[in-house]
């Protein structure tokens, strides 16, 4: 017998296993299981925080209810949210994008501020309560000129005001948490998922709460701050961020310098002011948007031309209907916006909602086509704040990313400061409540010039295999040396 024959055979070589994909964002790995983990606690967070925001469209039931005037009511519930947003919500920005810590950078502050939100809301829910107490305490004290309503409507103020300040915490690090977990290849998908799931959340909100905000006003602050607390705690310990690098030297100057590099740092380099100019119109075009129901109601204004004349509850279905179209939107569009970018996406739903407005000016007469034609502007609208919510994360620069965003936030708030006396003046000057429709086509057709300016600077800049952020301080060249 040869030793060939009784030699061993060489094994055959063991097949090849496909390595399980990963998912990476920063110095965080991801396997999909755990990305899916991951996912589904943002979303979670993204219902309980959709219901947090709704909370203060409460306010102004609560103040009408004690007698303010509509003067008092648009100052208490809009003009001090512009303020603090304006003046408070780039030094939290700031503040997120340096801090080092073992939590992170965003996780801390959703966590140090949760308590006082939640406070805020509890202060707002025991406003009957609370106006008579506060009446009682100050009659005893001598002030006879007071009344409940008057002492009421102060602790509202103040409750909005607390909630307002430590909410704009919860608000700036909440979205500039989501880059920092969300692997930029899904982020397309997690931002349709995200605007369905907050959609729903606006839309539960307004079906199943909102009624009892009046009987049952303090168990329902109560239970909205309570799921919000608890829900947020639970995602703090579960979503986990990752290192970062050194924040960058703060600015010589102290106070004045840091002020003065932030505006330097966000409002120099034209790629960032355009981004900024397309929230700005985008914003801006919202404002007419408010006036629809007077258009698709009864409740024009006398000497103004005639309205569709429906009922509030007719109107209401007609825009339940248009949240139900912008969900089932909101999840397809983010697999589009993954595929083909979303600054592409975005320009395709900016131009289909200009069309679309312009299209509810000319076709609109009953409520057959007011459903019609607003479920199509509705749903063009969605193409676009779903991509829009992708695209900011793949455009701004990542070590300034909180910064960015509330730059972003201030021009969206000044568009929206300066609308609406325009947008007044002008419907008393036209006295036909259609032409809202034509106000806002005209200018999301802006915000779509700015951007199609934004994707000609993107491609310039590298586009879909080159592109990163362009640094935003610009540097001017050297002055060439004298011979």
């Amino acid at each position: 017998m040869s030793l060939s024959s009784t030699s061993p055979q060489p094994l055959d070589p063991a097949p090849a296993t496909a390595e399980p994909r990963l998912y990476r964002v920063g110095t965080l790995t991801y396997t999909r299981s755990r990305l899916f983990q991951v996912v589904f606690w943002m979303l979670c967070g993204d219902f309980i925080f959709t219901l947090l925001q709704c909370m203060p469209t409460i306010t102004p039931l609560l103040l009408r209810w004690q007698g303010a005037s509509d003067t008092l009511i648009g100052l208490v519930s809009g003009s001090l949210f512009s303020v603090v947003a304006i003046l408070w919500f780039p030094i939290i920005a700031t503040r997120s994008d340096r801090h080092r810590g073992r939590l992170g950078r965003r996780r801390p502050y959703l966590l140090w501020f949760t308590p006082p939100v939640l406070l805020s809301l509890v202060l707002l829910g025991a406003t009957k309560p609370a106006g008579i107490w506060l009446h009682r305490v100050l009659s005893t004290l001598g002030a006879s000129s007071v009344t409940v309503a008057g002492c009421s409507i102060a602790w509202i103020t103040a409750g909005i005001v607390i909630f307002w300040l430590f909410n704009a915490y919860i608000v700036q690090c909440w979205a500039c948490l989501v880059p920092d977990v969300i692997p930029p290849e899904v982020m397309g998908k997690f931002s349709g998922l995200y605007r369905a799931i907050g959609a729903f959340g606006s839309l539960a909100f307004n079906r199943w709460a909102l009624g009892y905000a009046e009987a049952y006003t303090f168990h329902l602050f109560l239970l909205v701050g309570l799921l919000f607390a608890g829900t947020f705690t639970v995602i703090i310990w579960n979503v986990k961020e990752g290192e970062y690098p050194p924040p960058p030297p703060p600015a010589p100057g102290g106070r004045l310098g840091a002020i003065k590099e932030y505006f330097q740092t966000c409002f120099r380099h034209p790629f960032y002011l355009n981004f900024f100019s397309v929230t700005f119109f985008f914003w801006a075009s919202l404002v007419p948007l408010g006036f629809v129901i007077f258009f698709g109601t009864s409740a024009g204004a006398p000497g103004y031309a005639p309205t569709i004349g429906l009922s509030l509850q007719e109107f209401g279905e007609v825009r339940g209907w248009t949240f139900v179209v912008q969900m089932a939107v909101f999840f397809v569009v983010g697999i589009f916006a993954d595929r083909y970018h979303p600054l592409r996406v975005a320009a395709a739903g900016m131009l289909l909602t200009a069309l679309s407005y312009f299209c509810c000016f000319w076709f609109v007469t009953d409520k057959r086509t007011l459903l019609l034609w607003f479920s199509v502007n509705q749903g063009a609208t969605a193409i676009y704040l779903a991509a829009a919510m992708a695209m900011a994360p793949r455009l701004l620069p990542r070590e300034r990313y909180g910064q960015f965003v509330s730059a972003n936030l201030i021009l969206g708030m000044v568009g929206m400061i300066f609308a609406p006396p325009l947008i007044g003046w002008l419907l008393q000057r036209i006295g036909d409540y259609r032409y809202v429709f034509l106000f806002c086509g005209v200018l999301t057709a802006l915000a779509l010039v700015a951007l199609l300016t934004l994707l000609a600077q993107w491609e310039k800049l590298g586009g879909d295999r080159n592109f990163t952020p362009p640094d935003p301080v610009l540097r001017l060249p050297a002055p060439a040396a004298e011979s």
